[in-house]
């Protein structure tokens, strides 16, 4: 007689834990184990829904490349050059100053951001000086590809 007693308890206890989980106000024990069936598959559609998630940010990390993006302008009287990374690029400002002098490139105005990611943009002319090769977008371009590419290099050692 006792152990029903203990068992009774045990059922209506563990029923109230039940209740409590799923957010059931019902009392009819079949209505609760319902309620807590709705719950595990609401549970398990919401499981489903993360993984798909976690599998879409993962392929978004594989995708993602580190290689700054370069972007040259002509503008009236000089060039526009951006470059943009995600992420921070210790040491690419020098090796891009670098290219600039090497192509006779003059800074007009320069912005630069590298505290989370890497951001310049620069406006530049040709320098009056002996070298006499014409400057156009493409060259820069190339140029500065290169002063990247070489930093990378230097950065991965």
């Amino acid at each position: 007689m006792v152990s029903r007693v203990h068992k009774r308890t045990a059922m209506y206890r563990n029923l109230q834990l039940l209740r409590s989980i799923t957010y059931s106000h019902s009392r009819r024990k079949a209505t609760v184990l319902l309620d807590a069936l709705e719950y595990m598959q609401d549970l398990k559609q919401k499981l489903q829904e993360l993984n798909q998630l976690t599998v879409a940010t993962a392929r978004e990390i594989v995708d993602y490349d580190p290689m700054p993006k370069l972007k040259v302008e002509t503008q009236e009287g000089g060039f526009v050059i951006k470059v943009l990374s995600q992420t921070s690029c210790q040491g690419l400002l020098v090796f891009i100053l670098e290219a600039f002098e090497e192509l006779g490139l003059g800074v007009l105005q320069a912005r630069v951001s590298c505290v989370d990611n890497f951001s310049l943009e620069a406006v530049g002319n040709k320098e009056n000086n002996e070298d006499t090769r014409p400057l156009d977008a493409q060259l820069i371009e190339q140029v500065v590809s290169q002063a990247i590419q070489n930093w990378r290099e230097v950065s991965q050692i």
